[in-house]
C-alpha cells in the first residue's frame, strides 16, 4: 500500500512534519480554521488554503485506500490475484486506474462472451489467439471452427464458431485497462465536442442560440459552455456529441493488439478490434471522458462561486447603527423597517410613495418622523422593484434634514428566501414576509456577514451554473467557505444569532443554540471560561471555538480579542514587563515592537504566534473587513430606455462568472463586461480583475432593450478605438480575398471554445445569469 503521509508531502510540496502534525490534529477534530490560526508552531505555518487542500486530498487517497482492499479480496475470492495485479492495484493513485484494473474481474451481467463460453467457444478463442504471434504458422480459422460446430449447443456454423470466438477475444480487450487509459486521454487531447440544436427549434426561439452549430476541443471548452451544453442536452433542446478521429482509434488498437503477419488471422483480428471499440469501449469512454470533464467543469464553477460568496460575505460592513430598512413597491407600497445599533428590530409602516401626490406627502411625513424619532444614520434601500423610485423619493425627503443619514441600495438577492424561512419565522412569527424581508436588507448593510449566514448560500445569487453542478460538492465547498469568512472576522459572543454562531470552529448547531439559550437566560457572557457552563460546550469544544469569539466591555480585555485563552499568560508577562496593567496592554502601541519575542517563546508558543499576539495588541478588535464605500447611481438614469451608448457610470459588482462580470448600474437590469472588456491587457480569468461588491466604472457599448441586455466596458475609450480600427482593417483585408471553391462539411466553429463572444454567450446565458430585478 501506499504511504499516504509520504505521497501528500510530495504531492503538495509540504515537509513530512507539516503533513503528519496536520493530520493528527485533524485527527484529534481540530478544524481547519483553529489549526490555521492558533497551531503555527506544529505545522510550519499552513495556511486555510493548504490545510483544505491536504485534508481534501488525505480523505481521497484513504477512500481509494479503502476501495482497494475491496478489490483485491474480491480478485483473491475469484483465485485470480497474481502477485503483478496486486502489486498494481496497491500502487494505483486514482480511482479511475483503479476500476480499470478491476473491469475485467467485476461480476458482469450475461453477455455475448459469456454465451459464447457457455456455447464451449473458449478453446476456440485460446487457439486463435495463440496465432497472434509474429512467427505464428498458417493455419485455416474456418477449418478449425468447423470443429465446434454443435447444433445442440446452438453453433450452426463455422461463422458462428468464429464470431463466439471474437466476441470473447474483444471483451479481453475492452477490458485492458492500458488501452482504455490510452484511449480515455486520446479523447480528452484530441476529442471535440459539437453540438445542433434540434429540429424542434427554429432558430433564433432557445436560449441555447450559441450552440446552434457549436464545435469545441475537448481539452479547451470553457466550463461554463460544458455546463450549457449539458443543460441544453437535458432538457432535449441540443444534441451533443464527443467526435474524434475513428481511424485513429482502430490503428491504435491494431498497434498494440496484432503480432502476427498472417493475413487471415490479421483481418479477423482486425474486425474484432473495430468490434471490441463499436460496441464495448466507445460508449463507456464516451460517458467517462465527458463524466471527467464535467467533474473538473463543476469544480471550476465551484471555485467561481466560493470566490464572490467570500467577497459578498467579506463586504465592509457600514457599522452597528441605527437604521432604517425599505423594500421598494409600486401598488403594495413600500415596507419600512426600524432596527437598533444591535440589529433588533423596532417598528415598521407601510408608505406608498408611488401611488399619487398625496400619499407621497404622507409616506414623506412618515418616513420623516422615523428618521428623527429613532436618529436614523443609515438607510437601506433594497435593490428590487420600484429602488430607483424609492432612492429618488428619500433623496427628496432627507433633503430637509440638517445631518442626512447615509442612503445605500442594497443587494436584497436571498431576502425573499429568508423572509419565508423557518430562521424568519422563528424570530419574527407576526411579522409579514416582506417586513422580514425589509429587516433583512437593514441588517446585511449594517454586518453583512451576520446577515447572509442565515441564508443558503446558493440563493444569494452569485453562483454560476449552481444548479447543474454535483450539489454534494457545492455544500461542501459553500459551507467551508461560509466558515472560513466567520472565522476570519470573529463573532460577538452577545449579539451573534445562532445561524452565525453554528459556523464558529468547534461550534454545532445544537451548542448554538444552547449558546443563544444561555445568553437569554442568564444574560451577557461577562469572559470566555463562561462558555464552559453552556450545556454540551466541553474543554475541546471551548478550545477550539474561544479565539474566535469577542466580548465586548467584558472582565477581561482580551476577551476582546484574538487572543486565545491558552496564551493569556504571554500576554500577562507582557505587560508585567512593560510594567503596565494588563488592561493598558492593548494600549501600548509602539511599545510593543520594542519587545524580544524570543523572551516569550516556549515549548507550546513559538515566534508565529507570537508576533499573531502582537498584532493582535496593536490593534485589538480591529475588523478586518475593508473600509465601507458605497456606490453613486446617477439619478437621471433608472430604466434601461435612459441608457446611451457611451455614457460613462457608476456601478458595483454583482456576480463574477468565468467569462465575465455582471454589473448594477441601477437600472433594474444588470450589465455584463464581457471578459474581453474588463482591462485594457489580456484577462485570462476575470477574478483577478474584479470582485463581488467592487465599485467600478463602466462604459454603456450597446443596448438592447427589446432583449434586455446591456453590454459594458471597463476598457479605456482609447484603446477600444484602436481595437475597432484593427478590426474594420481586418475585416476589409478579408472582403478583398477570393471567396474559397467549396466549405468544409465540419461544423462552424459559432463561439470559441477558449472563450465565448459577448453577443453569444448574452444570448445563451440571459435566462441563467441576467439579473433581472
Amino acid at each position: 500500500m501506499i504511504d499516504i503521509p509520504k505521497l501528500l508531502a510530495q504531492e503538495l510540496s509540504l515537509k513530512p512534519f507539516q503533513v503528519e502534525n496536520a493530520l493528527a490534529l485533524f485527527a484529534e477534530g481540530a478544524t481547519i480554521p483553529f489549526v490555521a490560526r492558533y497551531r503555527k508552531e506544529r505545522t510550519g505555518e499552513l495556511n486555510e488554503i493548504q490545510l483544505r487542500d491536504l485534508a481534501d486530498r488525505h480523505a481521497y487517497l484513504t477512500e481509494l485506500e479503502e476501495r482497494k482492499q475491496t478489490v483485491l479480496k474480491a480478485i483473491a475470492d475469484q483465485g485470480k490475484l497474481t502477485d503483478d495485479l496486486q502489486a498494481q492495484i496497491e500502487q494505483c493513485l486514482s480511482k479511475t486506474e483503479l476500476e480499470d484494473l478491476y473491469l475485467p474481474y467485476r461480476p458482469k451481467r450475461r453477455t455475448r462472451a459469456t454465451i459464447a463460453r457457455e456455447k464451449g467457444l473458449e478453446p476456440l478463442a485460446q487457439w486463435i489467439e495463440s496465432l497472434n504471434q509474429p512467427n505464428a504458422p498458417q493455419a485455416d480459422l474456418a477449418v478449425e471452427a468447423a470443429k465446434y460446430v454443435d447444433g445442440d449447443k446452438g453453433v450452426k456454423t463455422a461463422h458462428e464458431a468464429l464470431q463466439g470466438a471474437s466476441d470473447i477475444l474483444a471483451e479481453a480487450v475492452a477490458d485492458r485497462a492500458e488501452l482504455r487509459s490510452h484511449l480515455r486521454q486520446f479523447f480528452l487531447n484530441s476529442g471535440s465536442f459539437e453540438s445542433r440544436i434540434k429540429p424542434d427549434f427554429p432558430e433564433g426561439t432557445t436560449k441555447f442560440e450559441m450552440y446552434r452549430t457549436y464545435t469545441a476541443p475537448v481539452s479547451k471548452i470553457q466550463p461554463h459552455n460544458l455546463l450549457a451544453l449539458l443543460r441544453g442536452e437535458g432538457e432535449e433542446v441540443l444534441t451533443l456529441a464527443l467526435t474524434f478521429d475513428e481511424d485513429e482509434v482502430q490503428s491504435y488498437l491494431e498497434r498494440e493488439v496484432i503480432r502476427t503477419k498472417a493475413k487471415p488471422v490479421r483481418e479477423f483480428y482486425q474486425a474484432m478490434l473495430r468490434d471490441a471499440f463499436a460496441r464495448l469501449m466507445k460508449t463507456s469512454l464516451i460517458s467517462e471522458v465527458i463524466a471527467e470533464k464535467k467533474q473538473w467543469a463543476d469544480i471550476e464553477s465551484i471555485k467561481t462561486f466560493e470566490a464572490n460568496l467570500r467577497e459578498l460575505l467579506l463586504a465592509a460592513p457600514a457599522g452597528m447603527k441605527p437604521t432604517l430598512a425599505i423594500d421598494p413597491g409600486f401598488r403594495t407600497g413600500c415596507k419600512v423597517a426600524v432596527i437598533d445599533q444591535t440589529g433588533k428590530f423596532l417598528e415598521y409602516q407601510t408608505i406608498f410613495p408611488h401611488t399619487g401626490e398625496g400619499q407621497r406627502e404622507k409616506a414623506g411625513r412618515s418616513l420623516l418622523d422615523l428618521i428623527r424619532k429613532y436618529q436614523i444614520e443609515l438607510i437601506a434601500i433594497g435593490n428590487g422593484t420600484a429602488s430607483r423610485e424609492t432612492d429618488t423619493f428619500v433623496n427628496e425627503v432627507v433633503k430637509s434634514l440638517d445631518h442626512k443619514p447615509v442612503k445605500v441600495i442594497v443587494n436584497e438577492a436571498g431576502a425573499s428566501i429568508y423572509s419565508a424561512s423557518q430562521v424568519a419565522i422563528a424570530e419574527f412569527p407576526d411579522l409579514d414576509l416582506t417586513v422580514r424581508g425589509a429587516v433583512s436588507i437593514g441588517r446585511r448593510l449594517q454586518d453583512p456577514l451576520a446577515e447572509l449566514v442565515k441564508i443558503d448560500p446558493k440563493s444569494i445569487g452569485v453562483g454560476q451554473y449552481q444548479h447543474d453542478v454535483d450539489q454534494k460538492l457545492l455544500k461542501k465547498k459553500l459551507d467551508e467557505t461560509v466558515e472560513s469568512c466567520v472565522n476570519y472576522v470573529g463573532v460577538d459572543l452577545n449579539t451573534a444569532s445562532k445561524e452565525l454562531l453554528s459556523y464558529v470552529s468547534g461550534i454545532s448547531s445544537a451548542v448554538a443554540n444552547n449558546i443563544v439559550q444561555y445568553r437569554n437566560q442568564n444574560g451577557a457572557f461577562r469572559n470566555r471560561r463562561e462558555l464552559l457552563k453552556v450545556s454540551k460546550l466541553g474543554p475541546k469544544a471551548f478550545e477550539q471555538a474561544a479565539g474566535f469569539l469577542r466580548i465586548r466591555n467584558g472582565d477581561n480585555p482580551l476577551d476582546n480579542t484574538a487572543v486565545h485563552p491558552e496564551s493569556y499568560g504571554v500576554v500577562e508577562a507582557i505587560a508585567k514587563d512593560l510594567g503596565i496593567p494588563l488592561d493598558q496592554v492593548t494600549k501600548a502601541g509602539e511599545r510593543l515592537k520594542t519587545l524580544s519575542l524570543q523572551r516569550y517563546v516556549t515549548d507550546t508558543i513559538g515566534e508565529p504566534t507570537l508576533r499573531d499576539i502582537l498584532a493582535e495588541l496593536e490593534k485589538p478588535g480591529r475588523d478586518p473587513r475593508a473600509q465601507f464605500t458605497y456606490a453613486t447611481f446617477r439619478e437621471d438614469i433608472q430604466e434601461i430606455g435612459d441608457l446611451k451608448v457611451g455614457m460613462t457610470l457608476e456601478g458595483v459588482i454583482t456576480n463574477v462568472a468565468n467569462f465575465g462580470a455582471f454589473v448594477d448600474i441601477g437600472v433594474h437590469q444588470d450589465g455584463l463586461i464581457h471578459i474581453s472588456q474588463l482591462a485594457d491587457r489580456f484577462v485570462k480569468d476575470p477574478k483577478d480583475v474584479v470582485k463581488v461588491g467592487q465599485i467600478v466604472t463602466v462604459r454603456v457599448l450597446e443596448v438592447n432593450e427589446a432583449l434586455k441586455r446591456i453590454s459594458l466596458s471597463m476598457r479605456s475609450e482609447v484603446n477600444d478605438k484602436a481595437t475597432q480600427q484593427t478590426e474594420r482593417s481586418q475585416e476589409s483585408a478579408k472582403s478583398q480575398r477570393p471567396k474559397p471553391v467549396a466549405q468544409s462539411s465540419k461544423p462552424h466553429l459559432s463561439a470559441s471554445g477558449d472563450r465565448p463572444s459577448t453577443a453569444a454567450t448574452l444570448d445563451d446565458l440571459k435566462a441563467k445569469f441576467g439579473r433581472k430585478r
